[in-house]
């Protein structure tokens, strides 16, 4: 059985920076999110999705996979966004068995609206605090950790 490598000094320091940072940064933009559009961050990243892509429509397994969240997470937020008339689904023409996420004109008029105030919190959480060198490290080390991570 091999030795247990317990973290350093400044290892520690950088893991509990990051679980902080995280945190805070999440539950400020939650917040921010809730406040001014009654939105949730992930039902805001469904809405960023489906705004982005052809037709403003999106594959259910495709969404998932996308926003790093379970089929059954996923089903529940679209189903949230669907009673406030944001999204629909529709079946895939091409599979009986898919289904398709459809942004509606609601859907992206609230995408919309919510948009510059979400990126003037994100500016304010994280952006604007650090410097261009330690943005470009930060992209290059979470880059890493996330693709060293993807399945």
């Amino acid at each position: 059985m091999a030795e247990t490598r317990w973290l350093d000094e400044r290892e520690m320091a950088a893991w509990q920076g990051f679980l902080e940072a995280t945190s805070r940064v999440s539950r400020h933009l939650e917040q921010q999110l809730k406040d001014d559009a009654g939105l949730s961050h992930t039902q805001y990243e469904i809405l960023v999705r489906l705004g982005a892509a052809p037709d403003g429509e999106i594959r259910m397994t495709e969404l998932a996979e996308g926003l790093f969240t379970s089929k059954s997470g996923l089903t529940y937020q679209v189903s949230q966004l669907e009673k406030r008339g944001l999204v629909r689904r529709r079946s895939c023409p091409t599979d009986v068995r898919g289904v398709l996420a459809v942004l509606t004109t609601e859907g992206r008029d609230t995408l919309r609206a919510a948009a510059p105030g979400h990126v003037a919190a994100v500016r304010e959480a994280l952006i604007d605090v650090l410097r261009p060198d330690e943005l470009d490290a930060m992209a290059e080390a979470l880059g890493r950790v996330g693709a060293r991570l993807r399945p």
